[in-house]
């Protein structure tokens, strides 16, 4: 098995869909902190091939944008695997099934959150988020920083 990192951090979502994209974003705005033993990674949707790299991590960290969730609202539940969670197998996974999938595969699986945060306006737009998912991109970050268990600080730019 190769190396292993203290953090993985995906951020998933349509960047085309408006709040949808705020699971990326987020995703870049860590990646540019560089944050030390963090592995970060921005995804249109989770695949089966996300396995390889879970398995390596100590702590996983899911960010997603919740069309249920009251705009803005930020959530972080722990995750753990979940055998039952049902995709198509195709094209998307739920996290919960990946971290099954590592169990399975691998004999572990990485402790793991899903931060979601609660988006306004689904429809068509590049890359661009609502002013009020846009203040919580900021949280989701914070968030994922503290789960990560990474030092850094955010008025530096991590470096």
């Amino acid at each position: 098995m190769p190396s292993t990192v203290k953090a993985l951090i995906i951020g998933y979502g349509s960047p085309i869909r408006g709040d949808d994209a705020i699971g990326p974003l987020a995703a870049d705005r860590l990646a540019e902190l560089d944050l030390p033993g963090v592995e970060v990674q921005a995804r249109h949707i989770l695949t089966a091939e996300l396995v390889e790299d879970l398995v390596r991590a100590e702590r996983a960290i899911f960010l997603d944008a919740d069309a249920d969730a009251t705009p803005g609202e930020v959530r972080c539940q722990e995750i753990g695997p979940d055998p039952t969670g049902l995709s198509t197998m195709a094209h998307f996974h739920d996290p919960r099934e990946l971290l099954a999938w590592c169990q399975t595969l691998y004999g572990r699986a990485p402790q793991a959150w899903l931060i979601t945060a609660g988006g306004a306006d689904f429809g068509y737009a590049s890359y661009r988020l609502t002013p009020i998912a846009e203040a919580a991109l900021q949280i989701m970050v914070e968030a994922a920083i503290d789960r990560a268990g990474a030092e850094v600080s955010l008025t530096s730019g991590g470096r």
